[in-house]
């Protein structure tokens, strides 16, 4: 469970973040999206260790947020491969962090995302996709408590991204990990996501709009589908509300 309790942030004098409050329970996958300049990739940062400094609280599992006993696994947008190692190391880093040493792991997720053949190549040597599947791989290879994704598959076309989109949720669906992701796309969203959250320009979070379109493409696309793909599109210019 992750538990969010008037959570603020400034930078200097300006204020990023506003009275955040979240609960998440445990197997939740919900999106966040909203104006750039919002404080969505702050509040990732903040979620996943790399910023302290906010007041406020944050729980996971009924303890203070801490890197060093929570497994929070992180998938940016620009993959965060080492170049230096080959793709078995680089998904096994993770591991190491976590001193998860069963290598089977490894194995099995590269064969769940179709990577097990570049297991020995190195990140220059793969496409864009590729690389997405094994951040992904890496991530999941810790058995995360909290997943935090990051404009996962904005750098990708829009064949690679719908592609991705769909492995990604057929490997989570085995493990259903609590899960939050930050995009600017809100059709990735529903696709991605049971509930969408907005963040606004002044840093609040709106309460979440219900989703009953996860995981679901073209042929499921309807009239109900519509209303909630604008609505959540004029929400974020802060034009309307939904009911």
């Amino acid at each position: 469970m992750l538990l969010i309790e008037d959570l603020d942030f400034k930078y200097s004098t300006q204020k990023i973040l506003n009275n955040i409050n979240l609960k998440l329970d445990k197997g939740e996958i919900i999106s966040i999206i909203g104006p750039s300049g919002s404080g969505k990739s702050t509040l990732m940062k903040i979620l996943s260790g790399i910023l302290n400094n906010y007041s406020g609280k944050v729980f996971i599992d009924d303890k203070k947020l801490n890197p060093k006993i929570h497994n929070i696994g992180f998938i940016p947008q620009h993959y965060g491969l080492l170049p230096w190692k080959n793709i078995f190391n680089n998904i096994k880093l993770s591991m190491n962090i976590k001193k998860i040493k069963d290598e089977k792991i490894i194995f099995d997720l590269s064969k769940s995302l179709g990577i097990k053949d570049i297991l020995n190549k190195y990140p220059s040597q793969i496409s864009g996709g590729q690389k997405q599947r094994v951040a992904i791989a890496r991530t999941f290879a810790i058995n995360p408590s909290l997943l935090l994704m990051d404009e996962p598959f904005s750098a990708l076309d829009a064949i690679n991204r719908e592609f991705l989109q769909e492995k990604f949720l057929s490997v989570w669906e085995q493990e259903e990990f609590t899960t939050i992701l930050v995009t600017h796309s809100v059709e990735e969203s529903l696709f991605l996501s049971k509930k969408v959250f907005i963040l606004n320009k002044n840093g609040s979070l709106s309460k979440g709009f219900e989703n009953s379109f996860f995981g679901k493409r073209l042929d499921n696309y309807n009239e109900e589908y519509f209303k909630l793909l604008n609505a959540l599109k004029r929400n974020i210019k802060g034009e309307i509300n939904y009911e």
